[in-house]
């Protein structure tokens, strides 16, 4: 019991000394300094939309007169920054377990909209394919997104079965999964 009181009274008498210092020290008695020197201001966080920052899945969606769609869902974890994204991906390649289809994508839809992409704010485009034209199987769809200024540095890359065949179309990108 003894050595219990006595090892309490050392750890207050401790905490008391160290507080004193520390008054002592933020008042200028000392040369360190109490308080931490402020940090500088935390980094930004990096964009979500850099190919790096995002993930990117292909998933089947609703046909329509004469062509197959699929839908090319964008998601951002937590950590990186919103960002602006305006009108279709450019340069949208396939490829089938890491050979290139040979088809590439045009446009449709308007080029002028802008959306808010990031954490919590999933996008989507469409990928449109002409039913009547064999279709050649993929599994993969790269792409460069675009922002109301320009094109976003580096190639995206979605996953997903699908089918593509001459005259495939990728339309603008929009909110919602």
């Amino acid at each position: 019991m003894r050595t219990t009181r006595k090892s309490t009274a050392v750890t207050a008498a401790v905490a008391a000394v160290t507080a004193v210092a520390g008054l002592a020290v933020a008042a200028g008695g000392g040369t360190a300094q109490a308080s931490p020197a402020p940090t500088p201001a935390r980094a930004a966080a990096p964009s979500a939309c850099r190919p790096a920052n995002h993930l990117a899945k292909i998933t089947e969606g609703p046909a329509s007169s004469g062509h197959t769609h699929y839908r090319v869902t964008l998601t951002a974890p937590r950590g990186y920054a919103s960002c602006e994204l305006a009108g279709s991906p450019t340069d949208v390649r396939f490829s089938h377990h890491g050979t290139e289809t040979g088809v590439t994508a045009g446009r449709y839809g308007s080029q002028g909209g802008v959306v808010t992409f990031g954490p919590g704010h999933p996008v989507h485009f469409d990928i449109q394919v002409p039913s009547a034209r064999r279709g050649t199987a993929a599994d993969e769809a790269s792409f460069t997104l675009r922002a109301p200024g320009g094109q976003i540095p580096g190639t995206s890359v979605a996953d997903g079965k699908l089918s593509v065949a001459p005259g495939t179309l990728v339309g603008p990108v929009q909110r919602g999964a």
